[in-house]
C-alpha cells in the first residue's frame, strides 16, 4: 500500500538523528567526495541522507533508546509516501516495486525509533515509512536476511551498556555497476554499523548484506535482467560481519571515529575478514 506525499509542513519541526546522543559524538555520515549530492531529511529519532542522483538514501542514522522501545503496541500500517520536503521525481517511489518480486526494504528498521512518549512514538513509526528510507530488496526470506532484522535486537541485548541505548547508521552500497531497472539502478548489498557504549567507552562493528546473484560475478559488471524489462536477479540474502574500516572505503562515507573502535580484529587473514554470519553467535563483539 501506498500513499501521496503529506502536507509540505508536516515534517517541519523533526529533530532527526542526534550526533551526541550516545555522549561521545558520532557524526552523521556523508559522501567524502566532494563533488557527490546530498540532501540531509530529518524525522523522528533518525535522518536521512538522499543522494537525489541515484533517488535512494547514501545513508540513514538512527537513535535507539532500548528501555522505552514501544514499537510492539503501534500498529503497522505500510502507508508508503513521499518525502514533501523534496520533488517526486528525486525519490524512488511505488514504480519500481509494482507488479514483481521487489520489496520496500526498510532502511532504518520501523521498530528501532519508535520510543519515548505515545506522540513521538506514532511520528517515528509514520516517519519510517518514507521512500527515502526504502531501497529495493529481494523478497526472499532467508537466515541472512533473518540474522540482518535481527541485529539490532540482539546487540542490545548483548553489546550495549545496561541502559542499552545504540546509534545504527545504514544504507545501500551505491556502486557504479548496480543494475539499472525501470530508471532505479538496485543495490546488491546493504551495510550497517552501530555504536554503542562498552566499559564505559565508545564501540563499534559493522555488516554487510549481500543480495549478489553471484559472489563471483566481477563486481564492474552488472547482471542482466533475467527476462527483458524484468528486475535483475537476486540472490538469497547473506550476512557478514566486517571490518567498520572495509565499510567506509566500500561506500565512500566518512564514519567519523568507529572505524578506530571497531570490535572486530583488523588482523584476521585476508580470507576470514568478512565473517560469514550463521547465527548470532558468531559475532565478534569482544574485540
Amino acid at each position: 500500500m501506498a500513499g501521496g506525499a503529506a502536507p509540505r509542513d508536516a515534517l517541519t519541526h523533526r529533530a532527526g538523528y542526534d550526533e551526541n546522543f550516545l555522549g561521545p559524538t558520532v557524526p552523521l555520515p556523508t559522501p567524502l567526495a566532494p563533488d557527490i549530492e546530498t540532501v540531509v531529511l530529518p524525522y523522528t529519532h533518525f535522518s536521512v541522507v538522499l543522494r537525489p542522483d541515484r533517488r535512494l538514501a547514501a545513508a540513514t542514522a538512527v537513535c535507539i533508546d532500548g528501555q522505552r522501545l514501544l514499537a510492539e503496541v503501534i500498529p503497522r500500517d505500510d502507508n508508503w509516501r513521499f518525502d514533501p520536503r523534496l520533488p517526486e521525481d528525486r525519490q524512488v517511489g511505488e514504480d519500481i516495486y509494482h507488479d514483481n518480486t521487489l520489496d520496500r526494504g526498510h532502511l532504518v528498521r520501523r521498530l528501532d525509533p519508535v520510543w519515548g512518549e505515545p506522540a513521538e512514538c506514532e511520528a517515528a513509526n509514520d516517519d519510517t515509512f518514507h521512500f527515502t528510507n526504502a531501497a529495493p530488496q529481494a523478497n526472499v526470506f532467508n537466515q541472512g536476511k533473518k540474522l540482518w532484522q535481527g541485529l539490532e535486537n540482539y546487540l542490545l541485548d548483548h553489546a550495549a551498556e545496561f541502559d542499552r541505548k545504540m546509534t545504527v547508521l545504514t544504507g545501500p552500497v551505491l556502486h557504479d555497476a548496480d543494475p539499472p531497472y525501470r530508471g532505479v539502478q538496485v543495490p546488491l548489498r546493504f551495510w550497517k554499523v552501530a555504536a554503542f557504549l562498552q566499559d564505559g567507552s565508545l564501540a563499534s562493528t559493522g555488516y554487510v548484506l549481500d543480495q549478489s546473484p553471484d559472489l563471483s560475478r566481477d563486481t564492474g559488471r552488472a547482471p542482466a535482467p533475467a527476462e527483458p524489462g524484468g528486475p535483475p536477479p537476486l540472490g538469497a540474502f547473506r550476512t557478514f560481519q566486517v571490518p567498520v574500516a572495509d565499510i567506509a572505503e566500500l561506500t565512500g562515507l566518512g564514519l567519523g571515529p568507529l572505524p578506530a573502535c571497531d570490535l572486530m580484529p583488523l588482523t584476521r587473514a585476508p580470507a576470514e575478514r568478512w565473517k560469514r554470519l550463521e547465527s548470532h553467535d558468531d559475532m565478534v563483539l569482544n574485540g
